[in-house]
């Protein structure tokens, strides 16, 4: 009765109210009172401030809602995930992923997953910002170059590596006396600084060079980038996957792959809570995923 008791306790904090959590459990007003009434006995505090037309949580009620909201919600999910069967993925999975990646790899694995576990309902968001797993209700992340984090644990599913890409119209710069490649036009990101120079390995003998870019465009979007390279409008130093079809066509020659460390993507999911049979299913769907493109392009793992 002590769980129970809590989770309507949660209820009414949450809806803001009995009459609303009532509407949306299908319980009774006078069974939710009565439950949180016997929850304030037992522990000996009152948790909720009851007005006429207005409710409030006590200072008690704020640290029983925060300190333990989130294990009345596994302790849901985990019966919803037994009453399925046994632990078969199943319900909403909410992700949150780069726009990015969004835009370049999600369509092919949101299909492949659901086709693999069609009991799921997947929800994306796809935004750059910086989102909290536990207030924003999300299951699991795809983060770029993540932080290292104890509240968060997963696994690096794809290191990326950036190609300095060509249109195959535009000439190769030679070698300055000084031993670095004369300037040619450029597409750079926002936030290039005016100076900046592109150090990239041959991809056949492993040299070293070094190009001085000429910013002729400096655009927002990866994509942006790529495309104005693909439309000729200069060279551009861009994340290889996004480059590997135009390549492979021959729409853009290779000059060199980045000297930079690869950028490393992650699939995260919060450490304080048990992952769930749908969170553990999607992170090893994403790395196998992954594993496979790999096999087509090696280039696109380290």
């Amino acid at each position: 009765m002590d769980l129970l008791a809590l989770a309507d306790f949660h209820l009414v904090a949450i809806h803001g109210g009995f009459g609303r959590a009532s509407r949306a459990s299908g319980q009774s007003k006078a069974s939710l009172s009565r439950h949180v009434r016997e929850l304030e006995e037992r522990l000996g505090v009152r948790l909720i401030e009851r007005g006429t037309r207005t409710l409030r949580l006590t200072d008690e009620g704020v640290v029983l809602h925060e300190r333990t909201g989130s294990r009345i919600g596994e302790i849901r999910e985990a019966l919803k995930d037994v009453k399925a069967g046994l632990g078969r993925p199943s319900g909403r999975l909410r992700i949150s992923v780069p726009l990015l990646f969004a835009q370049t790899s999600l369509g092919s694995l949101a299909a492949a997953f659901l086709k693999a576990y069609p009991d799921v309902l997947l929800d994306v968001v796809a935004d750059d910002r910086f989102v909290d797993l536990i207030a924003d209700e999300i299951d699991a992340v795809v983060r770029v170059n993540p932080r290292p984090d104890s509240d968060l644990v997963g696994r690096c599913f794809l290191r990326n590596r950036l190609v300095l890409v060509a249109p195959p119209s535009l000439p190769r710069p030679g070698l300055a006396p000084d031993g670095q490649v004369d300037s040619f036009p450029a597409v750079l990101r926002h936030g290039a600084a005016d100076d900046e120079t592109w150090r990239v390995a041959d991809e056949q003998d492993g040299r070293e060079h070094v190009f001085r870019p000429q910013a002729v465009m400096r655009l927002a979007s990866p994509l942006s980038v790529r495309d104005a390279a693909l439309a000729g409008a200069g060279a551009a130093l861009i994340p290889r996957t996004i480059a590997v079809d135009a390549l492979a066509s021959g729409r853009l020659v290779s000059w060199g792959l980045s000297t930079q460390a690869p950028t490393e993507i992650w699939v995260l999911h919060a450490s304080q809570r048990l992952a769930s049979p749908k969170v553990r299913a999607f992170v090893d769907f994403v790395c196998h995923h992954f594993q496979d493109d790999a096999r087509q392009d090696p280039l696109t793992q380290d």
